[in-house]
């Protein structure tokens, strides 16, 4: 469950981004890795306490989202870029961004800190390590706190509509390129998050992030890239699913089996759990 929570916290931030703006982000693995970067920075190298070094890192992650769609993806649009080639100007970024990260803090691995520790929770015969329990209060409760911004906020509300019909919401005098970047700079914000909370089990070099990504493509598949509740759930069910496959056929399995995920979801149902088919007239 708490893999699962943070395979769904990449798939979340993967779907909006493809929601509101038709991308599939492929360098969010590589965002996700360099702002973990500067939350190693702040905490390990410069000493900040815990949560501001998280905090500090969730900012850069926010602010680099915004300047990427604002710098790159929009220049691009408005020159009439096809979405291939705004996919393509992703695994750019993608690269850049891993060659930053070698650059500035070298290719060996490096040990992250657990943000919590202490003896593990006790259920009855189950033990439960502290990082875990925090990996899937933090994820769920940030989905819960979009689930409210969604449903509640007057920003939320234009994401929504916006995502709804983009051009209705531009006759509504809906500020959509200002919905953009915010949704670009939330689902990095995500994707930061997941790569912070992931690391302590995963350690830190510049190519870590490429397993998280490809479980939170899995996820996002599975539950529907179009669903933001569907990337949750898929994320839950990636994580109990792949643990099982490790436990009772084979733990060489489980690294491969986000792939075989995917692949089955595509060829069955390629709108996920619980995302819409899209329809087009001829």
């Amino acid at each position: 469950m708490s893999a699962g929570a943070l395979y769904g916290l990449m798939a979340l931030g993967l779907a909006l981004i493809y929601k509101t703006t038709d991308i599939v982000n492929f360098g969010h693995g590589d965002m996700a890795m360099i702002s973990t970067f500067v939350a190693y920075a702040l905490l390990v190298q410069l000493g900040w306490p815990t949560m501001l070094a998280f905090a500090g890192a969730l900012a850069f992650a926010v602010l680099l989202g915004v300047l990427i769609e604002r710098v790159v993806m929009r220049p691009a649009r408005d020159r009439r870029a096809t979405v291939l080639g705004l996919v393509v100007a992703t695994l750019g970024l993608a690269l850049i961004l891993n060659g930053v990260a070698g650059l500035v803090w070298g290719h060996d691995v490096k040990s992250f800190p657990y943000a919590v520790t202490g003896p593990p929770l006790r259920a009855g015969n189950i033990l439960v390590p502290l990082d875990q329990v925090l990996n899937l209060a933090v994820s769920l409760g940030l989905a819960a706190v979009l689930y409210l911004f969604f449903r509640y906020s007057t920003l939320g509300i234009a994401m929504r509509a916006t995502i709804s019909n983009r051009t209705a919401a531009l006759l509504m005098g809906i500020p959509v390129n200002r919905v953009f970047a915010v949704s670009w700079g939330i689902g990095v914000g995500l994707g930061a998050v997941a790569g912070v909370l992931a690391t302590p089990a995963l350690f830190l070099e510049p190519n870590r992030m490429v397993d998280l990504l490809i479980k939170g493509f899995a996820a996002a598949v599975l539950g529907g890239l179009t669903s933001l509740p569907g990337a949750v759930l898929g994320g839950l069910c990636l994580g109990i699913l792949e643990n099982l496959v490790g436990a009772f056929i084979s733990i060489e399995l489980k690294a491969t089996f986000a792939f075989l995920l995917i692949v089955l979801v595509l060829a069955i149902r390629p709108q996920g759990l619980l995302g819409q088919a899209v329809r087009k007239r001829v």
